[in-house]
């Protein structure tokens, strides 16, 4: 068993996913938030946006979140409001980017690239660092920090939809066996769950002789 608490007391690290109903992180010809977003979502992000958090995230997520900020920035950029200005908010957000492909300098402003490997920099950032840590996306970087049992909250914003034919971005394959105890929930819009949980990595099924 990888217990979350192993850290001591070392800054808190957040895997923070948006998922449909049935585990997709995205999904083929659907808007953003597949549309769903509401008002009291998109305040509470504004919010959790001014927390202090540090994002974690892959070249992938980099990429793509990146073109996107720059893409809101300019005129008539076909997003919201709301979409806008939580997109562009990024770019003042201190950003860490683990890849082995990106080159310094990163065009997103204040991001640092992190080229080793992900796992240990994120032990050491724990350690070391102020946080707290949240991730941004990157699914299999979040699979590895959650197997490694570096993750002290685990929070997901349930969509009531199910994608099966367009769903994209499997959000659980691969992950280890994990007992999840409850520290928070709430209703957005009358139609979004938020589910936040203290992760616990397993050895094997309950009653097994493993935990």
């Amino acid at each position: 068993m990888h217990d979350n608490n192993a850290e001591g007391s070392s800054a808190e690290l957040m895997v923070d996913l948006i998922i449909s109903l049935d585990g997709y992180a995205s999904a083929e010809g659907w808007p953003g938030f597949w549309g769903l977003e509401g008002p009291e979502y998109l305040a509470w992000l504004g919010e959790e946006g001014e927390k202090g958090y540090t994002l974690l995230l892959g070249s992938r997520t980099y990429r793509l979140m990146s073109g996107m900020s720059e893409e809101a920035a300019a005129e008539d950029s076909g997003f919201s409001e709301a979409e806008g200005a939580s997109l562009t908010g990024l770019a003042a957000v201190p950003k860490i980017v683990f890849s082995s492909t990106l080159e310094s300098p990163l065009t997103w402003p204040n991001c640092e690239l992190v080229s080793g490997d992900a796992v240990e920099a994120v032990r050491e950032m724990k350690r070391n660092r102020p946080g707290p840590f949240s991730t941004l996306g990157s699914l299999s970087l979040c699979r590895s920090l959650l197997s490694a049992g570096l993750v002290d909250r685990f929070r997901l914003v349930v969509f009531p939809v199910i994608t099966g034919v367009t769903g994209r971005e499997r959000i659980y394959d691969g992950y280890p066996d994990i007992s999840l105890e409850m520290v928070d929930s709430r209703i957005f819009d009358g139609r979004l769950q938020l589910l936040e949980y203290v992760p616990t990595v397993l050895d094997g099924p309950p009653g097994t002789g493993s935990r």
